[in-house]
Protein backbone atom coordinates (compact mmCIF):
# COMPACT_ATOMS: atom_id res chain seq x y z
CA UNK A 1 0.00 0.00 0.00
CA UNK A 2 1.29 3.46 -0.89
CA UNK A 3 0.60 6.29 1.47
CA UNK A 4 0.82 10.03 1.10
CA UNK A 5 3.23 12.12 3.09
CA UNK A 6 0.39 14.57 3.69
CA UNK A 7 -0.06 15.09 7.39
CA UNK A 8 -3.43 13.93 8.67
CA UNK A 9 -5.59 16.33 10.67
CA UNK A 10 -5.78 13.91 13.59
CA UNK A 11 -8.55 13.11 16.07
CA UNK A 12 -9.73 14.97 19.16
CA UNK A 13 -8.24 14.43 22.60
CA UNK A 14 -11.14 12.09 23.39
CA UNK A 15 -9.70 9.59 20.90
CA UNK A 16 -7.54 8.29 23.76
CA UNK A 17 -10.62 6.39 24.95
CA UNK A 18 -10.57 4.28 21.77
CA UNK A 19 -7.96 2.02 20.15
CA UNK A 20 -8.29 3.65 16.75
CA UNK A 21 -5.19 4.01 14.58
CA UNK A 22 -4.27 7.68 14.93
CA UNK A 23 -2.37 7.55 11.64
CA UNK A 24 -5.75 7.86 9.91
CA UNK A 25 -8.53 10.41 9.91
CA UNK A 26 -11.36 8.03 10.79
CA UNK A 27 -14.64 9.49 9.54
CA UNK A 28 -16.57 6.24 9.30
CA UNK A 29 -17.94 5.36 12.71
CA UNK A 30 -21.18 4.46 10.96
CA UNK A 31 -20.00 1.29 9.25
CA UNK A 32 -18.97 -0.88 12.19
CA UNK A 33 -18.73 1.46 15.18
CA UNK A 34 -15.71 1.55 17.46
CA UNK A 35 -15.63 0.14 20.98
CA UNK A 36 -13.96 2.13 23.80
CA UNK A 37 -11.06 0.61 25.68
CA UNK A 38 -12.93 0.56 28.99
CA UNK A 39 -15.77 -1.48 27.46
CA UNK A 40 -13.33 -3.92 25.86
CA UNK A 41 -11.59 -4.28 29.21
CA UNK A 42 -14.90 -5.17 30.85
CA UNK A 43 -15.55 -7.73 28.12
CA UNK A 44 -12.12 -9.26 28.80
CA UNK A 45 -12.95 -9.52 32.52
CA UNK A 46 -16.25 -11.23 31.75
CA UNK A 47 -14.53 -13.65 29.39
CA UNK A 48 -12.00 -14.50 32.10
CA UNK A 49 -14.88 -15.28 34.48
CA UNK A 50 -16.55 -17.43 31.85
CA UNK A 51 -13.42 -19.40 31.03
CA UNK A 52 -12.49 -19.85 34.69
CA UNK A 53 -15.68 -21.87 35.23
CA UNK A 54 -17.71 -22.16 32.00
CA UNK A 55 -20.53 -24.24 33.51
CA UNK A 56 -21.02 -21.94 36.46
CA UNK A 57 -21.01 -18.84 34.25
CA UNK A 58 -23.18 -20.11 31.40
CA UNK A 59 -25.54 -22.44 33.25
CA UNK A 60 -25.89 -20.78 36.66
CA UNK A 61 -24.98 -17.10 36.42
CA UNK A 62 -25.82 -16.03 32.88
CA UNK A 63 -29.59 -15.65 33.08
CA UNK A 64 -29.61 -12.92 35.78
CA UNK A 65 -26.71 -11.20 34.02
CA UNK A 66 -28.70 -11.16 30.79
CA UNK A 67 -31.69 -9.78 32.70
CA UNK A 68 -29.53 -6.95 34.02
CA UNK A 69 -28.18 -6.17 30.56
CA UNK A 70 -31.68 -6.09 29.06
CA UNK A 71 -32.85 -3.84 31.89
CA UNK A 72 -30.07 -1.36 31.13
CA UNK A 73 -30.83 -1.46 27.43
CA UNK A 74 -34.57 -1.15 28.04
CA UNK A 75 -34.08 2.01 30.07
CA UNK A 76 -31.93 3.47 27.28
CA UNK A 77 -34.44 2.85 24.48
CA UNK A 78 -37.62 3.22 26.58
CA UNK A 79 -38.80 -0.36 26.25
CA UNK A 80 -39.97 -3.14 28.56
CA UNK A 81 -36.90 -5.38 28.91
CA UNK A 82 -39.10 -8.44 28.49
CA UNK A 83 -39.88 -7.32 24.95
CA UNK A 84 -36.19 -7.32 23.97
CA UNK A 85 -34.22 -10.22 22.53
CA UNK A 86 -30.47 -10.04 22.00
CA UNK A 87 -29.27 -10.85 18.48
CA UNK A 88 -25.93 -10.61 16.68
CA UNK A 89 -26.82 -7.65 14.47
CA UNK A 90 -29.79 -5.83 12.96
CA UNK A 91 -29.67 -8.10 9.92
CA UNK A 92 -30.27 -11.08 12.21
CA UNK A 93 -33.18 -9.21 13.77
CA UNK A 94 -34.71 -8.55 10.36
CA UNK A 95 -34.26 -12.18 9.38
CA UNK A 96 -35.86 -13.36 12.63
CA UNK A 97 -39.01 -11.44 11.80
CA UNK A 98 -39.15 -12.12 8.07
CA UNK A 99 -38.60 -15.87 8.54
CA UNK A 100 -41.47 -15.88 11.06
CA UNK A 101 -43.96 -14.02 8.86
CA UNK A 102 -47.01 -15.98 7.73
CA UNK A 103 -47.24 -14.46 4.27
CA UNK A 104 -49.47 -15.92 1.57
CA UNK A 105 -49.63 -15.76 -2.18
CA UNK A 106 -51.03 -12.39 -3.23
CA UNK A 107 -49.85 -10.57 -0.11
CA UNK A 108 -47.66 -7.50 -0.46
CA UNK A 109 -44.83 -6.07 1.63
CA UNK A 110 -43.45 -2.58 1.20
CA UNK A 111 -39.96 -1.17 1.58
CA UNK A 112 -37.97 1.51 -0.24
CA UNK A 113 -34.92 2.00 -2.43
CA UNK A 114 -32.95 3.44 0.51
CA UNK A 115 -33.43 0.32 2.64
CA UNK A 116 -30.19 -1.41 3.67
CA UNK A 117 -29.38 -4.07 1.09
CA UNK A 118 -29.06 -6.99 3.52
CA UNK A 119 -32.41 -6.18 5.13
CA UNK A 120 -34.11 -5.79 1.77
CA UNK A 121 -32.68 -9.15 0.66
CA UNK A 122 -34.15 -10.83 3.75
CA UNK A 123 -37.57 -9.34 3.01
CA UNK A 124 -37.42 -10.37 -0.64
CA UNK A 125 -36.44 -13.92 0.32
CA UNK A 126 -39.41 -14.28 2.68
CA UNK A 127 -41.83 -12.76 0.18
CA UNK A 128 -40.69 -14.86 -2.78
CA UNK A 129 -40.86 -18.05 -0.73
CA UNK A 130 -44.51 -17.30 0.06
CA UNK A 131 -45.45 -16.02 -3.39
CA UNK A 132 -45.90 -12.49 -2.05
CA UNK A 133 -44.88 -9.27 -3.79
CA UNK A 134 -42.34 -6.67 -2.64
CA UNK A 135 -43.16 -3.09 -3.54
CA UNK A 136 -40.29 -0.56 -3.53
CA UNK A 137 -41.01 3.06 -2.73
CA UNK A 138 -38.70 5.56 -4.42
CA UNK A 139 -37.35 8.09 -1.90
CA UNK A 140 -35.45 10.98 -3.50
CA UNK A 141 -32.08 12.25 -2.39
CA UNK A 142 -31.63 15.18 -2.21
CA UNK A 143 -34.99 15.53 -0.44
CA UNK A 144 -37.09 18.49 0.63
CA UNK A 145 -38.35 17.12 3.94
CA UNK A 146 -39.75 14.16 5.92
CA UNK A 147 -43.27 14.70 4.56
CA UNK A 148 -42.09 13.26 1.24
CA UNK A 149 -41.25 9.98 2.96
CA UNK A 150 -44.61 9.75 4.71
CA UNK A 151 -46.58 10.54 1.56
CA UNK A 152 -44.75 8.00 -0.59
CA UNK A 153 -44.98 5.13 1.87
CA UNK A 154 -48.69 5.70 2.49
CA UNK A 155 -49.34 5.86 -1.25
CA UNK A 156 -47.75 2.41 -1.65
CA UNK A 157 -50.03 0.72 0.89
CA UNK A 158 -53.25 -1.06 -0.04
CA UNK A 159 -55.60 -3.76 1.25
CA UNK A 160 -53.05 -6.48 0.35
CA UNK A 161 -50.17 -4.90 2.30
CA UNK A 162 -49.17 -6.98 5.33
CA UNK A 163 -45.91 -5.32 6.37
CA UNK A 164 -43.96 -2.12 5.80
CA UNK A 165 -40.22 -2.05 6.52
CA UNK A 166 -38.06 1.07 6.63
CA UNK A 167 -34.83 2.33 8.16
CA UNK A 168 -34.93 4.64 11.15
CA UNK A 169 -31.72 6.19 9.79
CA UNK A 170 -30.67 5.18 6.30
CA UNK A 171 -27.25 3.68 5.73
CA UNK A 172 -26.52 5.17 2.30
CA UNK A 173 -27.90 8.68 2.73
CA UNK A 174 -27.89 9.16 6.51
CA UNK A 175 -31.51 10.37 6.51
CA UNK A 176 -33.42 10.36 9.80
CA UNK A 177 -36.90 9.10 8.94
CA UNK A 178 -39.99 10.30 10.88
CA UNK A 179 -40.31 6.89 12.55
CA UNK A 180 -43.08 7.62 15.04
CA UNK A 181 -45.32 9.49 12.58
CA UNK A 182 -44.78 7.00 9.79
CA UNK A 183 -45.44 4.04 12.10
CA UNK A 184 -48.62 5.56 13.51
CA UNK A 185 -50.11 6.31 10.09
CA UNK A 186 -49.24 2.95 8.58
CA UNK A 187 -50.40 0.87 11.54
CA UNK A 188 -53.66 2.86 11.61
CA UNK A 189 -54.34 1.10 8.30
CA UNK A 190 -53.99 -2.29 10.00
CA UNK A 191 -50.52 -2.89 8.58
CA UNK A 192 -47.58 -3.98 10.75
CA UNK A 193 -44.36 -1.95 10.72
CA UNK A 194 -40.84 -3.30 11.04
CA UNK A 195 -38.10 -0.73 11.59
CA UNK A 196 -34.45 -1.33 10.81
CA UNK A 197 -32.90 0.90 13.45
CA UNK A 198 -29.31 -0.23 12.88
CA UNK A 199 -27.91 3.30 13.12
CA UNK A 200 -30.35 4.92 15.55
CA UNK A 201 -29.68 4.09 19.24
CA UNK A 202 -26.81 6.23 20.46
CA UNK A 203 -26.99 8.53 17.45
CA UNK A 204 -30.43 9.91 18.32
CA UNK A 205 -32.82 9.43 21.23
CA UNK A 206 -34.93 6.31 20.70
CA UNK A 207 -38.26 5.78 22.48
CA UNK A 208 -39.60 2.40 21.38
CA UNK A 209 -42.77 2.71 23.42
CA UNK A 210 -43.61 6.01 21.74
CA UNK A 211 -42.75 4.70 18.27
CA UNK A 212 -44.99 1.70 18.80
CA UNK A 213 -43.81 -0.43 15.87
CA UNK A 214 -44.65 -4.12 15.81
CA UNK A 215 -40.95 -4.88 15.31
CA UNK A 216 -37.80 -2.83 15.81
CA UNK A 217 -34.23 -4.07 15.55
CA UNK A 218 -30.97 -2.19 16.03
CA UNK A 219 -27.26 -2.55 16.56
CA UNK A 220 -25.60 -1.66 19.83
CA UNK A 221 -22.11 -1.97 18.35
CA UNK A 222 -22.52 1.09 16.12
CA UNK A 223 -23.48 4.35 17.85
CA UNK A 224 -23.82 2.79 21.31
CA UNK A 225 -20.18 1.62 21.04
CA UNK A 226 -20.80 -1.85 22.47
CA UNK A 227 -18.63 -4.80 21.39
CA UNK A 228 -19.11 -6.19 17.88
CA UNK A 229 -22.05 -8.55 17.59
CA UNK A 230 -24.24 -6.76 20.15
CA UNK A 231 -27.71 -5.96 18.85
CA UNK A 232 -31.36 -6.36 19.81
CA UNK A 233 -34.78 -7.15 18.45
CA UNK A 234 -37.83 -5.53 20.07
CA UNK A 235 -41.14 -7.29 19.49
CA UNK A 236 -44.37 -5.72 20.71
CA UNK A 237 -46.14 -7.98 23.20
CA UNK A 238 -49.14 -8.67 20.97
CA UNK A 239 -46.80 -9.94 18.22
CA UNK A 240 -44.49 -12.16 20.27
CA UNK A 241 -46.42 -15.39 19.83
CA UNK A 242 -45.72 -15.28 16.09
CA UNK A 243 -41.96 -14.73 16.31
CA UNK A 244 -39.53 -17.62 16.54
CA UNK A 245 -35.72 -17.29 16.71
CA UNK A 246 -33.57 -18.17 13.71
CA UNK A 247 -32.12 -21.02 15.76
CA UNK A 248 -34.68 -23.35 17.30
CA UNK A 249 -33.16 -24.70 20.50
CA UNK A 250 -34.03 -25.93 24.00
CA UNK A 251 -36.64 -23.25 24.60
CA UNK A 252 -38.99 -24.73 22.00
CA UNK A 253 -40.25 -27.39 24.44
CA UNK A 254 -39.33 -25.76 27.75
CA UNK A 255 -41.87 -26.34 30.55
CA UNK A 256 -41.00 -23.02 32.22
CA UNK A 257 -43.97 -20.87 33.20
CA UNK A 258 -42.10 -18.05 34.97
CA UNK A 259 -41.19 -16.37 31.65
CA UNK A 260 -42.89 -15.85 28.34
CA UNK A 261 -42.28 -18.34 25.55
CA UNK A 262 -40.69 -15.48 23.58
CA UNK A 263 -38.29 -14.82 26.44
CA UNK A 264 -37.38 -18.48 27.02
CA UNK A 265 -36.72 -19.16 23.33
CA UNK A 266 -34.73 -15.96 22.73
CA UNK A 267 -32.37 -16.17 25.69
CA UNK A 268 -30.67 -19.49 24.93
CA UNK A 269 -29.89 -20.51 21.36
CA UNK A 270 -26.82 -22.61 22.15
CA UNK A 271 -23.24 -22.09 23.28
CA UNK A 272 -22.04 -18.61 22.34
CA UNK A 273 -20.05 -15.71 23.76
CA UNK A 274 -22.67 -13.60 25.58
CA UNK A 275 -20.16 -11.06 26.91
CA UNK A 276 -20.87 -8.70 23.98
CA UNK A 277 -24.45 -8.25 25.23
CA UNK A 278 -23.48 -8.10 28.89
CA UNK A 279 -21.28 -5.07 28.12
CA UNK A 280 -24.14 -2.96 26.73
CA UNK A 281 -24.79 -1.20 30.08
CA UNK A 282 -21.05 -0.41 30.27
CA UNK A 283 -21.09 1.21 26.84
CA UNK A 284 -24.15 3.26 27.81
CA UNK A 285 -22.40 4.36 30.98
CA UNK A 286 -19.27 5.32 29.07
CA UNK A 287 -21.13 7.47 26.55
CA UNK A 288 -23.19 9.10 29.31
CA UNK A 289 -20.07 10.16 31.20
CA UNK A 290 -18.08 11.65 28.29
CA UNK A 291 -19.62 15.11 28.69
CA UNK A 292 -21.20 16.95 31.65
CA UNK A 293 -24.54 16.96 29.83
CA UNK A 294 -24.48 13.21 29.36
CA UNK A 295 -25.67 11.42 26.24
CA UNK A 296 -27.78 14.42 25.20
CA UNK A 297 -24.71 16.65 25.04
CA UNK A 298 -22.76 13.98 23.14
CA UNK A 299 -25.50 13.58 20.54
CA UNK A 300 -25.90 17.35 20.12
CA UNK A 301 -22.15 17.78 19.78
CA UNK A 302 -21.94 15.05 17.13
CA UNK A 303 -24.97 16.44 15.31
CA UNK A 304 -23.47 19.92 15.17
CA UNK A 305 -20.10 18.57 14.03
CA UNK A 306 -21.48 16.47 11.18
CA UNK A 307 -23.55 19.43 9.95
CA UNK A 308 -20.42 21.58 9.88
CA UNK A 309 -18.59 18.83 8.02
CA UNK A 310 -21.44 18.46 5.54
CA UNK A 311 -21.41 22.19 4.78
CA UNK A 312 -17.67 22.12 4.17
CA UNK A 313 -18.08 19.27 1.69
CA UNK A 314 -21.03 20.84 -0.10
CA UNK A 315 -19.16 24.13 -0.43
CA UNK A 316 -16.08 22.35 -1.80
CA UNK A 317 -18.16 20.34 -4.27
CA UNK A 318 -20.37 23.31 -5.15
CA UNK A 319 -23.58 21.38 -4.46
CA UNK A 320 -26.68 22.32 -2.48
CA UNK A 321 -27.35 20.99 1.02
CA UNK A 322 -29.26 17.76 0.22
CA UNK A 323 -31.73 17.65 3.13
CA UNK A 324 -32.94 19.69 6.14
CA UNK A 325 -30.83 19.67 9.30
CA UNK A 326 -33.74 18.06 11.15
CA UNK A 327 -33.28 14.92 9.05
CA UNK A 328 -29.68 14.41 10.19
CA UNK A 329 -28.32 12.78 13.33
CA UNK A 330 -24.56 12.18 13.36
CA UNK A 331 -24.39 10.74 9.86
CA UNK A 332 -24.58 12.77 6.63
CA UNK A 333 -24.13 12.13 2.92
CA UNK A 334 -23.42 14.46 0.04
CA UNK A 335 -23.90 13.71 -3.67
CA UNK A 336 -20.75 13.17 -5.76
CA UNK A 337 -20.24 13.37 -9.51
CA UNK A 338 -20.94 10.03 -11.17
CA UNK A 339 -18.14 7.49 -11.01
CA UNK A 340 -17.08 4.79 -13.43
CA UNK A 341 -18.55 1.30 -12.94
CA UNK A 342 -15.22 -0.31 -13.80
CA UNK A 343 -13.66 1.52 -10.84
CA UNK A 344 -15.84 -0.32 -8.32
CA UNK A 345 -14.45 -3.35 -6.52
CA UNK A 346 -16.24 -6.63 -5.73
CA UNK A 347 -18.82 -7.21 -2.96
CA UNK A 348 -19.44 -6.97 -0.11
CA UNK A 349 -17.79 -3.55 0.19
CA UNK A 350 -17.94 -2.42 -3.48
CA UNK A 351 -15.07 -0.01 -2.87
CA UNK A 352 -15.03 2.94 -5.25
CA UNK A 353 -11.67 4.11 -6.64
CA UNK A 354 -12.13 7.43 -4.82
CA UNK A 355 -12.61 5.53 -1.58
CA UNK A 356 -9.41 3.58 -2.20
CA UNK A 357 -7.40 6.70 -3.04
CA UNK A 358 -8.58 8.54 0.06
CA UNK A 359 -7.52 5.57 2.18
CA UNK A 360 -4.23 4.64 0.52
CA UNK A 361 -2.92 8.05 -0.55
CA UNK A 362 -4.33 10.32 2.16
CA UNK A 363 -5.10 8.06 5.13
CA UNK A 364 -8.75 9.05 5.32
CA UNK A 365 -11.29 6.35 6.16
CA UNK A 366 -14.62 7.48 4.71
CA UNK A 367 -17.13 5.55 2.57
CA UNK A 368 -18.04 6.34 -1.01
CA UNK A 369 -21.35 4.57 -1.61
CA UNK A 370 -22.71 3.58 -5.01
CA UNK A 371 -26.30 4.81 -4.70
CA UNK A 372 -28.98 4.51 -5.88
CA UNK A 373 -27.15 2.48 -8.53
CA UNK A 374 -23.98 2.67 -10.61
CA UNK A 375 -22.57 5.09 -11.61
CA UNK A 376 -24.34 7.39 -9.10
CA UNK A 377 -22.67 7.74 -5.73
CA UNK A 378 -22.57 9.65 -2.45
CA UNK A 379 -19.88 10.28 0.15
CA UNK A 380 -20.95 9.70 3.75
CA UNK A 381 -19.35 11.17 6.86
CA UNK A 382 -19.86 10.27 10.51
CA UNK A 383 -19.21 12.32 13.63
CA UNK A 384 -18.24 10.75 16.94
CA UNK A 385 -16.60 12.14 20.06
CA UNK A 386 -13.11 11.38 18.72
CA UNK A 387 -13.62 13.50 15.59
CA UNK A 388 -12.92 17.22 15.16
CA UNK A 389 -13.69 19.79 12.49
CA UNK A 390 -10.15 19.86 11.07
CA UNK A 391 -10.61 16.31 9.78
CA UNK A 392 -13.57 17.37 7.63
CA UNK A 393 -11.73 20.50 6.49
CA UNK A 394 -8.89 18.33 5.22
CA UNK A 395 -11.27 15.99 3.40
CA UNK A 396 -13.05 18.95 1.79
CA UNK A 397 -9.75 20.45 0.63
CA UNK A 398 -8.69 17.21 -1.07
CA UNK A 399 -11.91 16.20 -2.80
CA UNK A 400 -12.04 18.66 -5.74
CA UNK A 401 -8.58 17.68 -7.04
CA UNK A 402 -9.22 13.97 -6.49
CA UNK A 403 -12.45 14.13 -8.46
CA UNK A 404 -10.69 15.86 -11.35
CA UNK A 405 -7.80 13.41 -11.53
Amino acid sequence: MTTSSTRIAGPSALASHWSLDTEFDFLNHGSFGATPKVVLAQQDRLREEMEAQPVRFLARELEPLMDQARAGLGAFVDADPDDLAFVANATAGINTVTRSLQLEEGDEVVTCDQEYNASRNALIFAAERAGATVRHVQIPFPIEGPEVIVERFLAACNERTKLVMFDHITSQTGLLYPAAELTEKIQALGIDVMIDGAHAPGQVAVDLEAIGAAYYTANCHKWMCAPKGAAFLHVRKDKQDGIRPLTISHGANSPRADRSFFRVEADWLGTDDPTRWLCIPDSIRFLSELFPGGIDELQQRNHDLVLQGRKLLCDALEVDIPCPESMIGSLASVPLPDGHPEDVGPPPMFLDRLNVRLFEEHRIEVPVVMWPKKPHRVLRISAQAYNRIEQYERLASLLPDLLRS
